[in-house]
């Protein structure tokens, strides 16, 4: 008869094992398939963004969006592409777009002429209401400079509205007081410190109509150096083949828009200079440059940046004020000493000069950085 083998018996050494791999089986699993990823990883990154890739053109405006939404290079490795770029072009790719002819680069950076002549606008407006100030005499003198900077406000604001430095109302109220707090300190702050360094104000004091003026015709050459700027941006932004080769082309862009806007403005007010015999507005300059850097920034969807420096700068302008009068009060006389030397070694301009040369530089540096990148163009 033949013996059966046994079964082995429960509890023995291989029953302990094989319990053992059958129940880690699963975690091991669970390992692998973290370590390997899923088969497509760009899938998932497909269709969280498919409206962007749907309505793109090119494969960079796809790059511009992804890196408005927080994806670097080194995210892009994580799906297996070396660079944003890259990781856009198989997006383009792979999603479906729709069939429509879509509008290109060029033709939504072209708009209508009419803004080209609106933006002489204000500054003809303002020269006929300094004009009319100084024809003016008596009561009419102050009805017609409330009429004349009513106008001169309301061609700016349409200037502003159709032009290419046309932005979105965010932080709009805040901007607005500020920009019209600097302005009125360019037109009569230099003459109120003045006299507030030498003991006054006793009655009125002399405003500036050559800043006023050069200011009101800088928006011209404002505007059209940031539609020059716009276009060009657009132009690279098709050429480009990655997010750091427009990057490189961007940056002497701006600075080459910036130096042409430089000149305009200089030009602007070195003809209200002669017109008015007036000295030097290198303050006037400084606010110019400050204020056309502050709008580009918003126009490309950096408001805040702009309200944050242009208030720093108003009310450093008006502390550097108030501390001339505070220091008439009984020992505080050290509050105002550093603006009264300023002023009696520089003359009253050298304040605000400073002032705005400063945040008109903080702004461009900023722009250096910000505007260089494709998703600041992406949807001008």
């Amino acid at each position: 008869m033949t013996d059966i083998p046994a079964a082995p018996a429960t509890g023995t050494a291989w029953d302990a094992r094989s319990k053992d791999a059958l129940a880690s089986a699963p975690a091991a699993a669970n390992r692998a398939t973290t370590r390997r990823g899923p088969a497509d990883p760009v899938r998932a990154l497909m269709h969280r963004h498919r409206e962007l890739c749907e309505r793109a053109v090119d494969p960079l405006e796809i790059a511009a969006g992804l890196e408005a939404h927080g994806v670097t290079d080194r995210t892009a490795a994580r799906f297996r592409h070396r660079d944003v770029f890259s990781l856009a072009e198989e997006l383009y790719a792979r999603v479906p777009r729709d069939t429509e002819t879509p509008l290109l680069a060029g033709e939504l950076a072209r708009q209508p002429a009419g803004w080209a002549l609106l933006a002489l606008l204000p500054g003809t407006v303002c020269a006929l209401a300094v004009t009319g100030v100084q024809l003016a005499d008596g009561g009419a003198r102050s009805a017609v400079a409330v009429l004349g900077a009513a106008a001169v406000v309301a061609a700016l604001a349409l200037a502003l509205r159709r032009g290419p430095l046309r932005a979105e109302p965010h932080h709009r109220l805040a901007v607005r007081l500020c920009t019209a707090s600097l302005v009125a300190y360019a037109i009569g702050g230099d003459g109120l410190l003045g006299e507030a360094v030498r003991g006054g104000p006793d009655g009125a004091w002399a405003l500036d109509p050559a800043a006023a003026t050069g200011l009101a015709f800088a928006v011209a050459p404002a505007i059209w150096c940031a539609h020059l700027f716009s276009v060009q941006a657009h132009k690279q932004l098709a050429s480009s083949r990655g997010l750091a080769e427009f990057a490189g082309r961007s940056r002497p862009l701006l600075m080459g828009s910036v130096l042409l806007f430089l000149g305009g403005l200089a030009g602007c007010l070195a003809a209200a200079q002669l017109a008015y015999r007036t000295g030097l507005l290198l303050s006037a300059a400084a606010l110019g440059m400050l204020l056309w850097a502050a709008r580009l920034l918003a126009v490309h969807g950096f408001a805040g940046a702009a309200a944050k420096v242009l208030a720093a700068a108003c009310c450093t302008e008006l502390l550097a004020l108030a501390s001339v009068f505070a220091g008439r009060l009984p020992g505080c006389g050290i509050l105002g000493r550093p603006v009264k030397s300023a002023v009696e070694t520089w003359g009253a301009g050298a304040v605000p000069a400073a002032v705005c040369a400063a945040a008109a530089l903080t702004l461009l540096v900023r722009a250096t950085a910000v505007l260089a990148r494709a998703s600041a163009h992406s949807d001008q």
